[in-house]
Order: structure tokens, then C-alpha cells, then sequence
């Protein structure tokens, strides 16, 4: 079981990591509760957290992307927010928006999810969703229009790694608990790099040489 991360111990973490941040007023209990099958060790999830999952917000500005995680949500979906814990923009600036349960992952395979659990490669192709990912998942977006034409600058993939081992690490994980949204639910393309096709191999190996 892994517990999740207070807030406090994650800040702390960020502080100590060098990571360019930002931690947005309020971010500590800005989250969805425990709805679904909540989030850290439940009736429902008692295997707590199990690992991180990446995502392309479909935006380009900064500002509108933090208000858009953080009080717009995605009506049109019937998805409120907030829609991600963390978000980072091309210069490679860490974003804390919110923490706790988030609308980032929604259902997913149960067949993937074990296959993260246990960290065993290759995952296999999604095809149910029969799983709440985001009781099980922390989320990190970096803000890319996910067009397959909009660059990924290396400073942006570097802070996207770097958060997603701190949290590995701090789980005793390897980069093999890191997903896409793509991984998680067929018919989802994020994060999706310029050129097309996942960028989750170029992350894990980012990830990996930071761990």
C-alpha cells in the first residue's frame, strides 16, 4: 500500500529539489474529496496510490491553463475541477494548483492498472474502464496544444520527469509506475508528441536517469 504524500511533505520535497515552482493560494486542500473511490487507503482502494500519470492540457497560455484547472474544469464534459494536481509550462516552471483527488485520470483498465501495481512491461492495450484512476494516481500536465506540431522544449520535459521521480522515489518506485493517459484508457492520445505518437517512452527514460 502507499500512502500518499501530505501536501506539506510534498512542498517540502519541491522546495529541496530545485525545481522551478509555483504553489497557487489554497492548493494544499483544493481537491475532489473522496468521491468515487476517494483517494489514499479506502474500503474501496486499499492499495492507496499506485503511481503517476502524464498528460497535454490542450492550451497554450499559462495563466488561462491554471484557471482553467483550477475553477473552470471542463463543463462541456461534466468534468469540474481540478482537473490536475500539477502542471508545467514550456520554460520548465513547476505549477501546484491543487493536491488531493483530481479529475485528471477518470476510469481505466483494470489489466493496466495491475500491470503498473506490479511494474510490468509492456502494458497491455486498454480496453475497459472499470477502474477510478483518480483515487490511484497522481497527475502532472505539461501544456502542449497535444496537436502532434506543438514542440516539447527539453526544460519542459525535464521538470515533468523530475516531479515524477521526486514522487516515485518518495514511493520507492521506478519509471515504470509513470503512465500516459493514453496508456490508462483507449482512445485518449495524451501526452502526445510533436510528430505524433506517445512521448511516455522519452519520459520514463528521463525519469529513469533522474532516479
Amino acid at each position: 500500500m502507499s500512502t500518499p504524500l501530505t501536501a506539506r511533505t510534498f512542498q517540502t520535497l519541491v522546495k529541496r529539489s530545485g525545481i522551478p515552482h509555483t504553489f497557487y493560494d489554497g492548493w494544499q486542500t483544493l481537491n475532489r474529496g473522496q468521491r468515487g473511490d476517494g483517494w489514499g487507503s479506502t474500503d474501496e482502494n486499499p492499495g492507496g496510490v499506485n503511481g503517476v500519470m502524464v498528460h497535454h492540457t490542450v492550451t497554450r497560455d499559462v495563466a488561462a491553463t491554471i484557471r482553467l484547472v483550477r475553477e473552470v474544469g471542463q463543463p462541456e464534459n461534466n468534468v469540474p475541477p481540478p482537473l490536475y494536481p500539477l502542471v508545467v509550462d514550456k520554460r520548465g516552471h513547476l505549477h501546484v494548483a491543487a493536491w488531493g483527488r483530481c479529475n485528471h485520470a477518470g476510469l481505466g483498465d483494470d489489466d493496466v492498472h495491475r500491470a503498473v501495481v506490479a511494474e510490468r512491461y509492456p502494458l497491455p492495450a486498454p480496453n475497459e474502464l472499470n477502474v477510478d484512476g483518480n483515487a490511484r494516481y497522481y497527475g502532472v500536465a505539461g501544456i502542449n496544444m497535444g496537436d502532434g506540431v506543438d514542440p516539447w522544449p527539453h526544460s519542459q520535459l525535464n521538470t515533468i520527469a523530475g516531479v515524477s521521480a521526486l514522487l516515485c522515489d518518495a514511493h520507492n518506485w521506478t519509471e515504470r509506475s509513470v503512465i500516459g493517459h493514453l496508456e490508462w484508457q483507449r482512445g485518449k492520445p495524451d501526452p502526445r508528441a510533436t510528430g505524433g505518437g506517445s512521448l511516455m517512452p522519452r519520459i520514463r527514460q528521463l525519469v529513469n536517469g533522474r532516479l
